[in-house]
């Protein structure tokens, strides 16, 4: 499998590399919390020698109801992870929508992601190819929930039809397949079908334990989740060879304005960072 390197930052990712951690929070809710949460996140991967990259949504187009909170749009959005990279020295990934938005998206986070219910929206991936190539940054893709792994192939050769003879800059992420109503599973065995791929994979082990539109507090207006599972299925996925974890905090989860029910409270992020690595090293004999 090929390792990518991050133009501008000493991350590579792929065999033989540390864990690559991107985490933060699930939407961007104000400047304050996200300094904060970045802060926190920082120190605890500087302690574990982790590669960190800050995690944060602009806008979540996908809600379950056209109440649900979204975010602070595109231009403030991307003020604020500006500034969060400026003040702490991370890169950063959030996700995109439209063609329209990869250039600029691309401009301020090294990588760049596109959701899974898009991902085989070729406009979309040809538009996030074409920004981060550009830049030298990275393209995650997160693997929809209706896609069989082996199905990426079809994503990684679109991006490779753009990028020519440079390296392929993809990143697939699993991030569960619908398994019936409001319930999500994770094949462990998609992680080394999609690095057959060539590329680096990672686990969205947050998303993963999502319950679409189950949540009860909303009547199923919003999306529940499975907290206590979080942790399952990062330990599980990296057990199984991902190269990366994507993982969502917050001070108080349960006041989180959007997929509360998913996300870890931060002080749970040290220990279960310490036991990823620990589990990666195993892993890949480092």
């Amino acid at each position: 499998m090929k390792n990518l390197s991050l133009t501008g930052h000493d991350i590579t990712i792929g065999s033989g590399h540390p864990l690559v951690v991107m985490a933060g929070m699930n939407v961007l809710e104000d400047r304050d919390l996200a300094m904060r949460i970045c802060e926190r996140l920082k120190s605890v991967c500087e302690r574990l020698a982790l590669p960190y990259v800050f995690k944060a949504s602009f806008d979540k187009a996908n809600r379950s109801s056209i109440n649900s909170y979204r975010g602070p749009g595109l231009e403030e959005g991307l003020r604020i992870l500006s500034d969060v990279k400026d003040a702490f020295g991370v890169p950063a990934v959030t996700d995109y929508h439209t063609p329209q938005q990869a250039a600029a998206v691309a401009e301020v986070a090294e990588i760049i992601q596109v959701p899974a219910f898009l991902c085989r929206q070729t406009d979309l991936v040809v538009a996030g190819a074409e920004a981060v190539l550009a830049r030298g940054g990275w393209l995650h893709v997160k693997k929809a929930q209706f896609l069989a792994p082996w199905d990426c192939r079809n994503i990684v050769t679109k991006v490779a039809e753009v990028t020519g003879d440079k390296r392929n800059p993809t990143i697939l992420c699993e991030r569960g397949a619908s398994f019936g109503y409001n319930n999500l599973v994770v094949d462990m065995l998609g992680i080394p079908a999609m690095k057959a791929l060539d590329v680096p994979v990672t686990i969205d082990a947050t998303h993963a334990v999502q319950l679409p539109g189950a949540d009860p507090r909303t009547s199923g207006g919003s999306t529940g989740g499975r907290r206590e599972g979080v942790s399952i299925i990062a330990q599980s996925a990296v057990a199984a060879g991902a190269d990366g974890v994507f993982l969502e905090f917050h001070e108080e989860p349960d006041k989180a304005l959007c997929d509360g029910p998913s996300c870890l409270d931060l002080d749970a992020a040290e220990p279960l960072l310490a036991r990823l690595k620990s589990i990666h090293e195993i892993v890949s004999g480092r």
